[in-house]
């Protein structure tokens, strides 16, 4: 089972997270290119970072929105879109390089996540962006999304993907931020769905359904309040169940 985390989101004299604990812990990073978040120097640490670990590199492509975190949804054309995602595919791209890795998958941030879950568009666009900058790229996405539909029909691999620290709907998309419960702090509790979904392939809902549910991926969010020690803990709950963190990609 792969652990996935976002870093890299650290902009001038703004610091977020702590990156270089980080990832001595997850598998995979999600690193900002900029448009979210991310200035070159915390983009290149970044990278270096992960490939000292053995870390596997995506991209967290976002709309051109530093001032609100990538959160907000920006109603673009879908080529003006794919072209912004290969904008920053080839920026972290260098980086990698430099770092001595390479760009191996690419998942959308904040709003164009979600955007990506249901909308054709948005979604055909980051998948023709991944696809024309490299077709070997993985994309990682929700359970049942139009980005993975896309990525799958552009052939392109599709790797499912579940939050260790947000809370789900009935309908199995996430709860929104602007709720105060959308993010679970409590490490037991995360643990415990973590657990769930690996084991049963399974979550509960906000409502208490319970929705179906396999990932191939667990991400833990940099940015939460002791992301580090949540980490650690997932990733002994998935030893403890069986499912050590080994990269995809």
């Amino acid at each position: 089972m792969d652990l996935n985390a976002d870093v890299g989101e650290s902009f001038g004299r703004w610091t977020l997270g702590d990156d270089d604990t980080l990832l001595t812990v997850v598998t995979s990073a999600n690193v900002a290119c900029g448009f979210h978040a991310g200035d070159p120097p915390t983009v290149r640490r970044s990278c270096v970072t992960a490939a000292v670990h053995g870390v596997a590199i995506g991209a967290q492509v976002a709309y051109r929105d530093l001032a609100g975190f990538g959160r907000r949804f920006v109603d673009m054309e879908p080529g003006d879109l794919r072209d912004d995602v290969l904008y920053q595919l080839g920026a972290l791209e260098a980086f990698a390089r430099s770092a001595g890795g390479r760009v191996t998958y690419v998942k959308p941030h904040g709003a164009l996540y979600h955007a990506t879950r249901d909308d054709a568009g948005q979604a055909q666009a980051v998948v023709e962006a991944a696809a024309e900058f490299d077709p070997s790229l993985a994309v990682l996405g929700l359970p049942g999304s139009q980005l993975l539909a896309a990525a799958a029909d552009a052939g392109l691999r599709g790797v499912t993907e579940a939050f260790a620290d947000r809370r789900y709907t009935a309908d199995g998309g996430l709860v929104p931020r602007s709720r105060p419960d959308a993010v679970i702090t409590d490490p037991d509790a995360v643990a415990e769905q973590v657990t769930r979904m690996v084991t049963a392939g399974e979550v509960v809902a906000d409502d208490g359904t319970v929705v179906p549910l396999r990932p191939e991926s667990i991400c833990v969010h940099g940015d939460s309040p002791g992301a580090v020690d949540l980490a650690r803990r997932v990733r002994r709950a998935l030893v403890d169940a069986g499912f050590p963190p080994t990269r995809f990609a």
